[in-house]
């Protein structure tokens, strides 16, 4: 699908979630990518995340080295155009890229598949995502104080503020 030096983008696949679940429990261990102590089981993965708006980096030996996936955010028919997205690299290589290479396909495929509003909420120390995420057209919508507390992680024990992103489809 797209390359960067060597890396390749494709849809997840069952057989990537080995790889997906330690790529997201480094995020975990990392306590700047999720409120979640655990990573989901496959079946509770799969049965949330919109099945176009999945997708892998492999390196050239066919390697996952990082994920996106997208939820929608509501049920109600008049949000079916509205999703939250979570995107992860392992950690042996990030800065490389593989972030903004994966989110562009997310994008593409989003807009594609009739998705108007695409959204996410981070950590405000998540420097390197947020500059990412306003490189590609996502926006600020607010800050939400103190949302949560976190239970793992450097900072457990403290309460959390996000930072509400969105980035509107041009179509």
């Amino acid at each position: 699908m797209s390359q960067l030096t060597g890396i390749t983008v494709r849809p997840m696949v069952p057989g990537d979630w080995p790889a997906v679940e330690a790529i997201y429990r480094e995020g975990i261990a990392s306590g700047q990518a999720t409120f979640d102590v655990e990573p989901p089981s496959w079946a509770e993965f799969d049965a949330v995340r919109h099945p176009e708006l999945r997708l892998v980096a492999a390196d050239a030996r066919g390697v996952v080295v990082g994920w996106v996936a997208a939820s929608p955010t509501s049920s109600r028919p008049v949000y079916r155009g509205v999703v939250e997205h979570s995107v992860y690299v392992a950690t042996s290589t990030r800065g490389q890229g593989v972030g903004g290479l994966l989110l562009r396909a997310l994008l593409d495929r989003a807009d594609a598949c009739g998705v108007w509003t695409v959204q996410a909420s981070l950590f405000p120390e998540n420097a390197s995502s947020l500059r990412l995420h306003a490189a590609l057209g996502f926006r600020v919508v607010g800050r939400r104080e103190r949302i949560a507390h976190m239970s793992h992680g450097p900072l457990a024990g403290t309460w959390r503020d996000t930072i509400l992103i969105e980035r509107r489809s041009p179509a």
